[in-house]
């Protein structure tokens, strides 16, 4: 397509039906009428728009209400938006699980799904997995492969634009696979491939513990952590998709890694093995000394962590995610310590979405997606009457 100018007439189309488009999604139902006066467009230019709008599936006109009583005249007729018109996936892949989450066009949930995946399960094997578990979930829903608009997919790693994963620790065979190619092959519509970490925070800030701040970092606590941040309510990436890798700071003259800071026995722990990390802080709550002293230098560690990304973003709020979301005892000395090192001390919570939130945020990435391409136009032409 050429480039559109201010007074190309299909910009000029884009425009009102993005417009019409907006005020539908806002209501259950609205007349042609209704529809004029919240978008200032003409109710002619409504009634063209709409029927546009309903040959390409996006609206429908909704059958008149029998009252059961008499009234003269055709009633007033009724539109809404088919929210049903289009699915979207939010996929996660973790070192101990994959999962997936099923919407419509609106955002409403139809469905999830997980399966339990083995820590050292090879690249091939856990996409595998992820595949089956996006067939499961389509089958159970009653949902066609061809119904979905976009793909959102939570990944640990340093990605690339196109998908591909530059670093990864934290899965075997990760660090230069091809993810979003390889995923690609397996749905005909958008795949976009976000770092976890980076899907939580979207996550926490639409349906979470963030909704009402612009400003976050979402820490996915864990033995190699990450973070996410929004900056006035956008995701902020950095340069080479590498913000918030708060888990890389102990190379920084720092040799300590986390899994030997949790180390009861002087041997540190497997990187991924989070079960000996809930025994070690189950053995501190306990009263075990050797747990007690391990759990404390971990959250000294993460303290200086999220400090870091403190000092230099400024938010107004920490949200605390990973499995530490379910630990006792983590907000009083997080919050307590970011007294100390910062300047201003944000608001520190635990996640709300729990171990749904990087499916969660990769789902509203992909409603994002298909937002923009149903509602974003170019350039700054105002609706036309």
């Amino acid at each position: 397509m050429g480039q559109l100018t201010g007074g190309d007439p299909s910009l000029l189309r884009r425009i009102n039906s993005a417009v019409v488009l907006h005020a539908l999604r806002a209501t259950d139902l609205a007349t042609l009428t209704e529809i004029a006066r919240v978008t200032g467009l003409s109710r002619p230019t409504v009634e063209g728009v709409v029927e546009g709008l309903i040959e390409a599936g996006l609206v429908v006109e909704s059958a008149p209400e029998d009252s059961g009583a008499r009234r003269q005249g055709r009633p007033a007729r009724k539109f809404r938006f088919r929210a049903e018109a289009g699915h979207l996936l939010g996929l996660e892949v973790g070192p101990h699980r994959v999962a997936a989450v099923l919407s419509d066009l609106d955002g409403t949930i139809l469905g999830t799904a997980s399966k339990d995946v083995c820590e050292d399960a090879p690249a091939d094997e856990r996409l595998e997995r992820l595949r089956t578990t996006v067939a499961d979930l389509l089958r159970r829903a009653g949902i066609a492969r061809s119904s979905l608009r976009a793909v959102g997919v939570g990944s640990p790693g340093i990605l690339e634009a196109d998908g591909t994963v530059r670093l990864s620790t934290a899965l075997p065979e990760w660090t230069g696979l091809q993810l979003g190619e390889r995923l690609r092959r397996s749905f005909k519509c958008p795949v976009l491939v976000e770092n976890d970490a980076n899907a939580a925070a979207v996550a926490e800030h639409w349906k979470g513990a963030a909704t009402d701040t612009d400003d976050v970092v979402f820490v996915l606590a864990g033995l190699s952590p990450g973070a996410g941040s929004l900056i006035g309510g956008r995701l902020h990436r950095g340069y080479g998709g590498a913000a918030g890798e708060i888990g890389a700071l102990h190379l920084l003259g720092r040799e300590v890694t986390p899994e030997t800071l949790l180390s009861t026995t002087g041997e540190p722990l497997h990187p991924l093995d989070e079960q000996a990390v809930a025994e070690v802080f189950a053995h501190a709550r306990e009263g075990d000394e050797r747990a007690r002293a391990a759990v404390n230098r971990f959250i000294q560690r993460l303290v200086h962590d999220v400090a870091a990304l403190v000092l230099a973003l400024d938010p107004e709020l920490v949200v605390v995610g990973g499995w530490a979301a379910g630990l006792d005892g983590v907000l009083e000395p997080l919050h307590r310590e970011l007294a100390r090192y910062c300047l201003r001390p944000p608001r520190v919570a635990l996640s709300v979405l729990g171990e749904a939130a990087v499916a969660t945020g990769a789902l509203r990435l992909a409603l994002d997606h298909v937002d923009e391409q149903l509602f974003a136009v170019e350039g700054t032409v105002t609706a036309r009457r």
